[in-house]
């Protein structure tokens, strides 16, 4: 018997993902920081993510609906919910409160430059740190109100400003737990003057009075990166490829075929040539044309616009969409196919994408500007109230922009149901359409009143008899 060599065991990877292969070669497999991986791809990162939403119609859209969904064309509104003692709110006050942040939020007062409204600044934050990863803000106490924001554009924290014995990180100084202490700004735009020599000057600001605007992927994480970051090569590539079809089809429709000399050919008489010697005839609908003898005629037909370009096009855009977490829908502006359910479905799936962004955008601005503003405004007597009630004061509630309801017929009788078996309240109902109860209620009790100076009836609120028709 002939000896048998035992065969060995391949070792199998407890995850697939950890396998190593061919495969899987170019995978990569050595884990790095967050700043190692976001701080050398900075500014390539911005720079395309710009490119593309000044070039790319996609991202141009997104970016609006960025500013249309999140923002709104109100902006997001504050309604002070200040109370008593005995547990009322204080109407007084918070009247007050609300008409002095509408006075400072209008154009010229809000922000040191003049330029922007409260609701036009939170729009173009938006948009800058969707567009570049991050945004900074900073606090400046001046002006009417005693504060005002300015909006830096964040190419002037230099991301290659890095001292590690110092704690510092593309141009932040952070202590010993990653809070910020210091924001290193360069003094002039670095791409202010591209070509020439620029000096390289540093202005350093306390963290106290910058609000750097970024979403936080991972714990030690220091600066921010374009949200359009995995989607970005798909639309650079497809919107390439759109040029190239675009191209491709215009020579198509443009060109109908060429003429050729036969062998035993006599060839094109001058006058019958252009100054290349290339024979060109115009074709006209319903003729035909006799061709001079010895030239032949060879029909050009080239399959432009490609059969498989559209379905391709949406093939991208859904994993575009997905990228940057929006329905293909919306983002392609395609409702070839589409039915009410699926639309619906699609619809309230980036209404909560949307309320996410909103949360986040509330928690990360809104929250951070309101207090500091009614310090100042308590301190400069540009609001009319007691400073030392200023905790009291200082109850913001933010009401961000609602939507309607794709199908209301449906959707009223739904939150009727909903309401009467305590399932939702009426703020629940009236808050997801963007409006705060109080200012609702306010609105109702007025247009009653009124409606009875007139001898009209008004109902407020639906009884049995209206609820029957409804239902």
């Amino acid at each position: 018997m002939w000896p048998f060599k035992k065969k060995r065991k391949r070792k199998v990877k407890a995850y697939q993902a950890a396998s190593m292969g061919r495969l899987t070669a170019d995978w990569n497999i050595q884990p790095t920081s967050a700043d190692a991986d976001i701080i050398p791809n900075l500014k390539i990162l911005r720079a395309r993510s710009r490119d593309l939403c000044q070039n790319n119609d996609y991202a141009k859209r997104f970016m609006n609906m960025l500013k249309v969904n999140v923002i709104g064309h109100k902006g997001i509104l504050l309604q002070n919910k200040a109370k008593d003692n005995n547990g009322k709110h204080d109407t007084v006050a918070n009247k007050k409160i609300e008409t002095a942040w509408t006075a400072w939020g209008k154009k010229g007062t809000c922000t040191m430059c003049g330029g922007y409204s409260w609701t036009g600044l939170q729009q173009a934050i938006i948009e800058a740190v969707a567009k570049d990863g991050e945004v900074l803000i900073q606090k400046v106490l001046t002006g009417p109100f005693g504060f005002s924001l300015h909006l830096i554009e964040i190419d002037y924290l230099d991301e290659n400003y890095t001292i590690p014995r110092e704690r510092i990180k593309g141009g932040v100084k952070r202590d010993k737990w990653g809070r910020p202490v210091k924001y290193y700004l360069l003094s002039d735009h670095p791409g202010e003057s591209a070509g020439t020599m620029i000096t390289k000057s540093h202005v350093e600001i306390s963290a106290e009075n910058i609000i750097h605007l970024y979403i936080k992927e991972r714990p030690h994480q220091t600066r921010g990166v374009p949200w359009m970051v995995t989607p970005a090569y798909r639309l650079k590539q497809l919107g390439g490829m759109e040029e190239a079809e675009l191209v491709a089809s215009r020579i198509a429709a443009s060109k109908m075929g060429f003429f050729t000399t036969l062998p035993d050919g006599a060839g094109f008489d001058e006058d019958e040539t252009e100054e290349d010697g290339a024979l060109i005839s115009e074709a006209e609908p319903g003729t035909f044309e006799k061709l001079p003898e010895g030239v032949d005629f060879k029909p050009w037909d080239p399959s432009h616009p490609n059969a498989a370009f559209e379905s391709f096009s949406k093939s991208m855009l859904r994993g575009i969409a997905s990228g940057l977490n929006v329905s293909y829908v919306g983002l392609a502006n395609d409702l070839e196919g589409v039915s009410y359910s699926s639309i619906r479905s699609g619809e309230l799936s980036d209404r909560d994408a949307w309320r996410l962004l909103q949360s986040w955008f509330v928690e990360n601005l809104n929250d951070l500007v309101f207090p500091q503003w009614l310090s100042m405004a308590l301190m400069s007597n540009a609001l009319d109230l007691p400073y030392r009630k200023k905790d009291k004061f200082s109850k913001p509630h933010w009401q961000p922009r609602g939507w309607n309801w794709v199908d209301p017929q449906k959707e009223i009788k739904a939150n009727i149901s909903a309401v009467r078996n305590g399932f939702k309240s009426l703020s629940d109902v009236i808050s997801e359409q963007g409006m705060d109860i109080d200012e609702v209620f306010d609105r109702l009790s007025r247009e009653k009143a009124l409606a009875e100076k007139y001898g009209l009836e008004l109902p407020v609120l639906f009884g049995e008899k209206d609820n029957a028709k409804i239902n």
